[in-house]
């Protein structure tokens, strides 16, 4: 029996009341090189709890994403119980992934760290450019495929007729996330973990992963590259909303020579995100895959400024 566990944010809400290894040393050619000072200390954690009727395979992806290794303090270590062996491995993407085998009966599986931030929002570079699909690395030809949730061959008519007059590069990707901002109604009662774009499109409701599948799938049949994310996402430098933490889905596209990220869900550049995974979509970054039942019923995460005092 195989089940697939979405981002939570796809699944149905239930009471919501962190092992990456040591990066190999890269040298440094400029010995006058130093990091900058953070400005920001964000703290970040989850806690899930499982119940299995019988012993079950589960694979997480839970982990900080290696290129924000070099911001923890410490370690984000997954730390289960009951303690189960573990065993972990990099997927195709470049996302830590950890394999176990949950016993019968309740399995908590958490993570709590520190992470240095620099404090500053998404950046905002309006002269990026389209590059040609010629032109474009072979690395970035995946991202503009059809995937699971991202049906490109059923939206590329749609997505030529809205947006084939607007200007090409950062502008287009700026009116595909304006589009769906606009379209989309937000909210966790409209969750649905097997919803793909299209039916997104129609539907006109969803979470902030339906948003950004939809939004990739549109940058795709445009030819830009474009990857989906999850990770945390706080309330930093926003006010504050009543609505419980959750993990959270942006994307990036291939712009002028590299990545950049945009927000269809908030539409807005945001402070404090900390990647988990990248993928096509959804099915490539889910939080957990587990191999058998296993009912989740217990969910929290955190994502806090740490400020002084």
């Amino acid at each position: 029996m195989y089940r697939l566990t979405a981002p939570i944010h796809a699944l149905p809400q239930v009471a919501r009341v962190r092992t990456h290894p040591t990066p190999t040393p890269i040298a440094i050619r400029d010995l006058n090189w130093r990091k900058p000072e953070p400005d920001m200390r964000i703290h970040v954690g989850f806690e899930m709890i499982y119940d299995c009727p019988q012993a079950t395979p589960m694979i997480f992806n839970l982990n900080v994403h290696f290129t924000r290794v070099s911001d923890l303090i410490g370690r984000d270590e997954l730390v289960f119980d009951p303690p189960v062996p573990m065993a972990a491995y990099r997927d195709g993407f470049g996302n830590w992934c950890t394999r176990i085998v949950a016993p019968q009966g309740r399995t908590r599986v958490s993570a709590d760290a520190l992470v240095n931030d620099s404090g500053l929002p998404d950046p905002i570079v309006p002269q990026a450019q389209q590059i040609p699909v010629p032109d474009l690395p072979e690395e970035t030809l995946v991202f503009l495929l059809g995937s699971r949730y991202c049906e490109t061959d059923r939206l590329s008519e749609t997505a030529w007729k809205l947006f084939g007059e607007t200007p090409t590069g950062w502008g287009r990707v700026e009116a595909i996330c304006d589009y769906v901002q606009r379209h989309i109604t937000f909210g966790y009662e409209h969750a649905r973990m097997t919803r793909t774009a299209l039916e997104t499109f129609y539907d006109r409701t969803g979470v902030c992963r339906d948003f950004t599948h939809l939004a990739v799938a549109f940058c795709r049949c445009m030819n830009i590259p474009a990857r989906y994310c999850t990770g945390y996402l706080g309330d930093i430098g926003v006010p504050p909303v009543d609505d419980p933490m959750d993990f959270s889905a942006w994307f990036e596209v291939f712009l002028g020579g590299q990545w950049h990220t945009f927000d269809a869900r908030h539409n807005t550049p945001r402070i404090g995100r900390v990647l988990i995974a990248r993928g096509r979509d959804a099915a490539d970054v889910a939080l957990s895959n587990t191999f058998g039942p296993a009912t989740l019923t217990s969910f929290s995460v955190w994502t806090d400024e740490v400020t002084d005092g």
